[in-house]
C-alpha cells in the first residue's frame, strides 16, 4: 500500500495532463499511488494517459461533476496514509512530496505541510512570483484572512484529519479549496516548506477566472468560517472581506485592458475600502486607481500602450502587495 495518494481531476486537460502526470512520475519520493479521475473528458484526454505506463497511476471515469466531485471521488479510492491533490494544469517540482512528507513527519502535531508557488502561463513560461508565505503552527487567524495556500495542488494532508473534517463542499466552486483549509486550521496545526514546489498555471478559462462567481463563493466562505470562529477573532471579518475583494482587483486587471473589467474593478475597489478603509492612506492605492482609470478613459489599444510604458509603477503585480501586507 503506498504512502502516499496523489489525486489528479482532469477535465479536458489535453493540452497539460502528461506535462503534470510526469512531474508526479518524476518526484525523488517514489511510494506513492497517482489516481485520475477522468470527470467526462471529451477532449483526447484519455488518449494522452493511456499512453503513460505506470503500474501506480489509476485512471477511473466519471460524468462531468466538477472539480470538488472529481476530488471527493478520488479520496473514496484512495489508500494513503499522506493525501495531495493537483491540479490537471499544474506542475510540481521533483522534491515537492519528499520535503512536505519529511515536515510532517517531523512534525507531529502538523496535519497539513504547503509549499511556495510560483506562476506560469499557459505556455508554461513564468508569470510571477506567488506569496510565498512562511507561517507553522496555528495558522487559523491568517487563514481567516486569506487562502495563503493558494490553490488546491499546494498541500499534503494527513488522511487521518481529512476524515475527520469531511469531504470537499461541491456547492462552493471555486472557493472550495479555502473552505476546506479552513476547517483544517481550526482542528491542526500546517507546517510550511519555505521552497517554491508548485507551478501554478494561470489560464484565462480557468475557474478562478469567473469574478462573480468567485465573488460569490468567497463571501459564503468568510460567512460560514467567521460563523463558526471564537468571538476572540470576529474583528478579522472586515479584513477577510477586503482581503477578497483586493484579490478580486487583482484578478479583474489582470491579462489584456477590458474596459467591463475595469468597471467591476472599480465595485471591487469600493468593497475594499468599505471593509478596510486604512488601504487609501497606502502608495499602492493610487497606483490601482490610476491604472483602473486608464482602462475607463481611454481605447484599449491606448491604454494597453500606456500601461506598459509604466509596468514597473502599476503591473498588476504590484496589487498582490495588498494581499501580503495583510498577514
Amino acid at each position: 500500500m503506498a504512502l502516499i495518494s496523489v489525486i489528479i481531476p482532469v477535465y479536458n486537460g489535453k493540452k497539460t495532463i502528461r506535462e503534470t502526470i510526469e512531474s508526479v512520475l518524476h518526484q525523488t519520493f517514489s511510494d506513492w499511488e497517482l489516481i485520475v479521475i477522468n470527470d467526462g473528458s471529451n477532449d483526447g484526454t484519455l488518449e494522452v494517459i493511456a499512453n503513460i505506463k505506470d503500474t501506480r497511476l489509476n485512471v477511473f471515469s466519471y460524468p462531468n461533476a466538477g472539480q470538488a466531485a472529481s476530488r471527493n471521488r478520488g479520496l473514496s479510492k484512495a489508500h494513503g496514509e499522506f493525501i495531495a491533490f493537483l491540479d490537471a494544469d499544474d506542475v510540481w517540482m521533483p522534491d515537492k512530496l519528499e520535503l512536505q512528507l519529511k515536515a510532517l513527519q517531523t512534525n507531529s502535531q502538523a496535519a497539513v505541510a504547503y509549499s511556495w508557488t510560483d506562476c506560469i502561463d499557459e505556455s508554461g513560461q513564468f508569470l510571477r512570483r506567488g506569496n510565498h508565505i512562511n507561517l507553522t503552527g496555528n495558522v487559523y487567524a491568517q487563514m481567516l484572512l486569506t487562502d495563503f495556500l493558494e490553490h488546491g495542488s499546494n498541500p499534503l494532508i494527513r488522511r487521518d484529519a481529512l476524515n475527520q473534517v469531511g469531504s470537499f463542499d461541491e456547492s462552493l466552486p471555486p472557493a472550495e479549496d479555502w473552505d476546506m483549509w479552513l476547517r483544517l486550521a481550526a482542528r491542526y496545526q500546517f507546517v510550511a516548506v519555505p521552497s517554491v514546489q508548485i507551478l501554478y498555471r494561470v489560464s484565462a478559462n480557468s475557474a478562478s477566472s469567473n469574478l462573480g462567481k468567485m465573488e460569490a463563493a468567497c463571501l459564503q466562505v468568510i460567512e460560514r468560517a467567521f460563523s463558526q470562529a471564537p468571538d476572540s477573532l470576529q474583528f478579522l471579518k472586515k479584513y477577510s472581506i477586503a482581503n477578497n475583494y483586493k484579490y478580486l482587483i487583482f484578478k479583474a486587471l489582470e491579462g489584456l485592458p477590458e474596459r467591463g473589467r475595469a468597471l467591476v474593478a472599480v465595485r471591487f475597489f469600493w468593497h475594499t475600502v468599505r471593509n478596510d478603509p486604512g488601504i487609501l492612506g497606502k502608495k499602492v492605492s493610487f497606483k490601482v486607481l490610476f491604472k483602473i482609470i486608464i482602462l475607463l478613459l481611454l481605447p484599449a489599444p491606448q491604454s494597453q500602450a500606456l500601461v506598459n510604458k509604466f509596468k514597473g509603477l502599476f503591473n498588476t503585480s504590484t496589487i498582490l502587495g495588498y494581499l501580503r501586507q495583510a498577514i
